[in-house]
Formats: C-alpha cells, structure tokens, sequence
C-alpha cells in the first residue's frame, strides 16, 4: 500500500467517523492554537520592543557614547548606579579626537538633553524634553519637518536661539496657530520655532513627539548641562560592519583619554540597540520557552487520547484486519495503515490549530494593548508537531493492529 492510498484511506475512516474524529484532534488543536497565539505575542512584543521603542530612540546602524546606559529595561542595583555616578562625564573636548578617530562616510553629532520649563503666550507654561545638538543628528536620526525647516549650518555654528518642535509641543503650545516665525521662551530667553518635526509615534502609551531641538551653541546649553560636558556622541554607520569598526576606534580613543589599564574595564557606554535590548532578549528567550513548554502539556494530553482512540479502533476493526491479511496484506501494510490514519488525524488538528491561533493572534491585536506578530516558524513548528504527536501516538496501536493473527482475527465478531 503507497503512502497516498493509506491517508485516501485515513480521510475516508475520518469522514465517515466525524464526532468521534473531532474529539480525538481536540488536543492537538487546542495546544497548537496556544503555541501559535503565544509565540505570536512574544513576536509581536519583541518587534514592538526593536522598532517602536529601542529604534525611535538609537538609530539604524549607530551607537551612542555616554557615561552610562540611558536605555535601562531590567533591574539595576544600587551598587551599579554609584559606580555610574563615579564614572567621569563625556566633555566637549573628548569630541574631537573620537571625530578624528572615526572612518570615512561616518556621520556624528554632539548631544545634551535635558527637561526644560517653557512658555509661550498662548498656553500655560509645561516641562518639555530638550535637546541641544549640532550638524548631523536629525539626518542620524531620520527626522524630517512636517512644516517649516531644520537649522542651517550658521545657526548650528552661531547658536541662534532658534527650535525646532515636536507634534505634541505644537499642538499645546500654538492651539489652532501656526507655530512658524512665534516665539517660545526658555528661561526667559525667547527662541522661534523655524520647524515642527514629522511625528513620531509612541510606545507603551509615551508619546515621542514631546519635544523641542535647539542648536548645542545656544543658550539652552547652560540648562541641560553643566559648562563642557555633553550627554552623548552619535555615530551612525553607512553599514553594521562600519558601526562596529566605529564603535572599535571610539572604544581605543576613549580608554586612551581616561587612561585605563587592560585590566580595567570601560568606565563609559557604547550603546547600540542591541545592547539596549540585551535584557528584553533574555526575558523573550524565557518566555518563548514558557510559550512552547505550556502547550506542549495540551499535546501530551492529545496524543494520549489519540493512542487510546486507535487501539479502540485496532479492536473495533480486528476483522477488518484479519480481511486484509488474508487477501496478502503485510504487517507493515498494516502498521503504516494505522500510524498514517493518526498521523493525518493529528495533523488536521494541528492545522485548525494554526488557523485559530493566526485568528487569536489578531484578535488579540486589535482587541488589546498587546501586539502580536506571526512568527512564520511556530506555522511550521505547530503543523511538525501535531504530525509528529501522531505519528508517535499511533505506533504503539499499529504495532498490535500489524501483529494480529489472521485468522484469530476474522473469527472476531
């Protein structure tokens, strides 16, 4: 008997056998349908995590040289904040020698930050994140205005006391204005929005586009840091191979100037996306596991109730066999009849268990503040896995079925 004519044979035992089928695969499906569903959140959490929240805040193929993380998604003991406390700042006059140290068609800017008080005439006055930057970092960025301009290269080098603003600072600030050519002032010190920055989302309810960027030079400066120190470097690669040649020589540049020993280690960050995720990373890792393990229970308990079902069909159909016996079927006929009928059995739960679980995925999406995203390995898992729950769950019944006497078999009422 082919392998064709024994699942021809399988799906007609099925069909003929609905309730009885739809009870057996139950297990499967529903342990399938979690995997899917689970594994799709985990997905859906992780690209949320890399592209929303990481990837709005380190750009594509850059890092960033500070004195400590500024991504910190895990628990951090207080021992490893003093010793952030104690490392030295990152200084205006550290920018030079990593500029010269990087490679060609590297780009870099400068960066201080800082939540800042600001006021405008038509609005009550509220704490605005600002950053102070130089030339280069909305291109490192990906920034672009949705109206106005970003800075010229004379006001970047003459600090003009101008911004650009974000969504959100637009709409409180300028309510039903045009925010172009008035005025916001910081400490006092008046500063013309030239530009309002296309939006830029946000993630886990925390909105990105409240904001304003005023040139390093200017006199919002003295508000986000003390006189010489910068919060940050960005240096962003044409590619992941240049970025980490960069990161090589800032790394070398850095130790040289704070005059570390080998033995010591950085007292200062390089920090990537990567190295900002490396907590969720762990954490996805766990929880995929979590997302295989549990399932893996529902498969267990349907792969039990599979192998009873087929040894009540071997002694439900021991005449059947001891007929086919007779007319020249071999053992192994026999056992690939019945390991063929589980495993078509099982794998038709395991594909309605992908199609709830792609449903559920979605459902959960649009219903939920949690994201889901289908990972095209868990359809090709799941389906594995329910063929593979019925091929093991059906050797043990084919075996006895294969090893019926024939004739002992055909006197079976």
């Amino acid at each position: 008997m082919s392998y064709l004519e024994a699942v021809r044979l399988a799906l007609g035992t099925i069909w003929v056998q609905k309730l009885k089928s739809f009870f057996t695969l139950l297990g499967v499906t529903i342990g399938v349908t979690f995997l899917i569903a689970v594994v799709s959140i985990v997905g859906g959490m992780s690209r949320y995590m890399q592209e929303e929240l990481v990837g709005k805040i380190i750009a594509v193929n850059a890092f960033e040289l500070r004195h400590r993380p500024n991504i910190n998604l895990g628990d951090v003991s207080e021992e490893t904040w003093r010793e952030y406390r104690r490392r030295r700042r990152i200084k205006v006059e550290d920018v030079a020698p990593v500029v010269e140290a990087l490679p060609a068609g590297v780009r870099w800017a400068q960066l201080s930050e800082n939540n800042v008080r600001v006021e405008s005439r038509y609005a009550k006055p509220r704490v605005i994140l600002a950053f102070g930057v130089t030339e280069g970092y909305f291109d490192i960025k990906r920034i672009d205005v949705a109206a106005g301009r970003l800075m010229a290269p004379q006001e970047y080098a003459h600090g003009t006391p101008v911004v650009v603003i974000g969504k959100d600072v637009r709409e409180h600030f300028f309510p039903g204005l045009d925010p172009l050519g008035r005025e916001l002032r910081i400490a006092g010190i008046p500063y013309t929005v030239i530009g309002v920055a296309e939006s830029q989302g946000s993630a886990f309810g925390v909105s990105f586009d409240r904001f304003l960027v005023a040139p390093h030079n200017a006199p919002l400066y003295r508000l986000l840091n003390v006189h010489g120190v910068i919060d940050a470097v960005m240096v962003q690669g044409e590619s992941q191979i240049a970025m980490l040649e960069a990161m090589e020589r800032v790394r070398q540049v850095m130790r040289q100037r704070h005059r570390l020993r080998p033995s010591q280690p950085d007292d200062f960050v390089l920090e990537t996306s990567d190295s900002a995720l490396e907590f969720w990373n762990k954490i996805k890792s766990y929880m995929v596991l979590a997302g295989i393990a549990l399932p893996a229970i529902g498969l267990v308990v349907g792969a039990i109730v599979i192998m009873n079902i087929m040894l009540v069909a071997v002694a439900e159909r021991t005449r059947e066999i001891g007929i086919r016996k007779s007319l020249g079927a071999r053992r192994r006929d026999i056992l690939r009849q019945f390991v063929v009928e589980s495993a078509t059995l099982s794998t038709i739960g395991a594909a309605i268990g992908v199609g709830i679980g792609l449903l559920l995925a979605q459902v959960i999406a649009a219903t939920t503040p949690l994201p889901a995203a289908v990972e095209p390995w868990s359809v090709f898992v799941g389906v594995a896995v329910g063929a593979g729950v019925g091929i093991l769950a059906g050797v043990y019944p084919a075996k006895r079925a294969s090893l019926l006497d024939p004739i002992a078999a055909m006197r079976q009422e």
